[in-house]
């Protein structure tokens, strides 16, 4: 887990009134492993991404230490010579140890009973707090503008910790890569809007 409180505290400088962090879905994987990497296709499409966050005053990079997520933001991280921080907090969410074969109809009563826990695996209350402290730590830092990249599970348990009318049918609408823009005032939540076209 990363702590935020040695060289990242020391480049503070000031803490801004108003936050943005672009929370960002991984890129076209190989599969849900670990260590799965982008396919050639989400290997163009972190070119993409990078060329698009390029546009925007990004001040630290932040990554689920996923392959697929690391690398879908590191174009970015090195185009801007930017250091690329990793966060086991914004790590996918678990659903199961086990292999169902009903994970669909599993997922979709997460979003329904958020205390609701399959064998081995995290509700979404707990996926939301770890999410959340995380999200709380980076604004702490006192940084504008934050890259978070994370996994499709997790951005849409995110997402309804902020806004409850997201749940299972948005998850499903997500793409490869997506991107969400939260924004902060006074480190309190203000909106969010899905801005990848």
């Amino acid at each position: 887990m990363m702590s935020y409180d040695s060289e990242d505290m020391q480049q503070m400088g000031h803490h801004s009134d108003k936050q943005t962090i672009f929370l960002i879905r991984h890129c076209k994987a190989e599969g849900q492993a670990y260590d799965a990497p982008l396919t050639a296709e989400g290997v163009l499409q972190a070119e993409r991404l990078s060329a698009w966050l390029a546009a925007y005053p990004i001040q630290y990079v932040a990554s689920s230490p996923f392959t697929r997520a690391v690398q879908s933001v590191k174009p970015y991280a090195e185009k801007m010579n930017k250091p690329l921080m990793t966060d086991v907090r914004f790590s996918e969410r678990k659903l199961s140890e086990e292999n169902r074969e009903d994970w669909l109809q599993c997922l979709a009563r997460t979003f329904e009973e958020p205390d609701l826990c399959f064998p081995g695996g995290e509700s979404n209350r707990e996926a939301a707090g770890r999410a959340v402290e995380a999200i709380t730590g980076l604004l702490e830092l006192g940084y504008s503008t934050y890259a978070v990249a994370s996994h499709g599970n997790l951005i849409a348990i995110l997402l309804n910790y902020y806004d409850s009318r997201i749940g299972f049918e948005q998850w499903k609408q997500l793409s490869n890569p997506d991107v969400f823009r939260l924004t902060f005032r006074h480190r309190q939540f203000e909106e969010l809007q899905r801005v990848w076209d």
